[in-house]
Protein backbone atom coordinates (compact mmCIF):
# COMPACT_ATOMS: atom_id res chain seq x y z
CA UNK A 1 0.00 0.00 0.00
CA UNK A 2 0.92 3.14 -0.93
CA UNK A 3 0.99 6.70 1.30
CA UNK A 4 -0.68 9.98 0.65
CA UNK A 5 -0.90 12.99 1.62
CA UNK A 6 -3.90 15.08 0.97
CA UNK A 7 -4.72 18.40 1.22
CA UNK A 8 -7.97 20.47 2.44
CA UNK A 9 -8.24 24.36 1.98
CA UNK A 10 -10.95 26.78 3.03
CA UNK A 11 -11.47 24.95 6.50
CA UNK A 12 -10.22 29.07 8.09
CA UNK A 13 -11.30 28.54 12.25
CA UNK A 14 -11.79 24.70 12.19
CA UNK A 15 -11.04 23.64 15.95
CA UNK A 16 -9.97 20.86 17.58
CA UNK A 17 -12.99 19.03 18.43
CA UNK A 18 -13.82 20.06 14.37
CA UNK A 19 -10.95 17.86 12.92
CA UNK A 20 -11.16 15.22 15.46
CA UNK A 21 -15.01 14.66 14.09
CA UNK A 22 -14.04 14.99 10.36
CA UNK A 23 -10.90 12.22 11.41
CA UNK A 24 -13.15 10.12 13.09
CA UNK A 25 -15.63 9.72 10.23
CA UNK A 26 -12.95 9.37 8.07
CA UNK A 27 -11.49 6.20 10.32
CA UNK A 28 -15.60 4.89 10.78
CA UNK A 29 -15.40 4.06 7.31
CA UNK A 30 -12.23 4.00 5.56
CA UNK A 31 -12.19 -0.31 5.68
CA UNK A 32 -14.89 -0.01 2.80
CA UNK A 33 -11.87 2.05 0.38
CA UNK A 34 -9.38 -0.37 2.00
CA UNK A 35 -7.94 2.90 3.27
CA UNK A 36 -5.92 3.78 6.66
CA UNK A 37 -5.87 7.55 7.69
CA UNK A 38 -3.12 8.26 9.87
CA UNK A 39 -2.75 11.27 10.87
CA UNK A 40 -4.44 14.87 10.54
CA UNK A 41 -3.34 18.07 11.19
CA UNK A 42 -4.52 21.68 10.83
CA UNK A 43 -4.33 25.18 10.42
CA UNK A 44 -7.12 27.10 11.80
CA UNK A 45 -5.73 30.22 10.97
CA UNK A 46 -5.22 29.47 7.23
CA UNK A 47 -7.78 27.01 7.09
CA UNK A 48 -5.78 24.29 5.78
CA UNK A 49 -5.87 20.80 7.01
CA UNK A 50 -3.64 17.88 6.21
CA UNK A 51 -4.29 13.66 6.36
CA UNK A 52 -1.59 10.96 6.17
CA UNK A 53 -3.19 8.06 4.89
CA UNK A 54 -1.99 4.45 3.90
CA UNK A 55 -4.16 3.50 0.68
CA UNK A 56 -4.62 1.58 -2.40
CA UNK A 57 -5.02 4.87 -4.61
CA UNK A 58 -5.52 8.56 -4.53
CA UNK A 59 -9.10 7.38 -5.64
CA UNK A 60 -9.75 5.95 -2.74
CA UNK A 61 -8.45 8.36 -0.49
CA UNK A 62 -10.42 10.65 -2.10
CA UNK A 63 -13.94 8.77 -2.48
CA UNK A 64 -13.88 8.42 1.47
CA UNK A 65 -13.17 12.36 2.40
CA UNK A 66 -16.42 12.91 -0.22
CA UNK A 67 -18.38 10.37 1.51
CA UNK A 68 -17.85 12.11 5.06
CA UNK A 69 -18.69 15.55 3.28
CA UNK A 70 -15.00 17.21 3.23
CA UNK A 71 -13.17 16.49 -0.33
CA UNK A 72 -9.82 17.28 -0.26
CA UNK A 73 -8.54 19.91 -2.44
CA UNK A 74 -5.27 18.00 -3.41
CA UNK A 75 -3.87 14.36 -2.76
CA UNK A 76 -0.18 13.29 -2.68
CA UNK A 77 1.52 10.55 -3.01
CA UNK A 78 4.13 10.30 -0.63
CA UNK A 79 6.61 7.88 -2.39
CA UNK A 80 9.75 8.64 0.27
CA UNK A 81 10.26 8.86 3.63
CA UNK A 82 12.79 8.51 6.18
Amino acid sequence: MAKFMDVHHGMKGITAEQLRAAHQADLDIESDERVHFERAWADPESGTVYCLSEAPSAEAVQRIHERTGHKADEVHPVPLTV
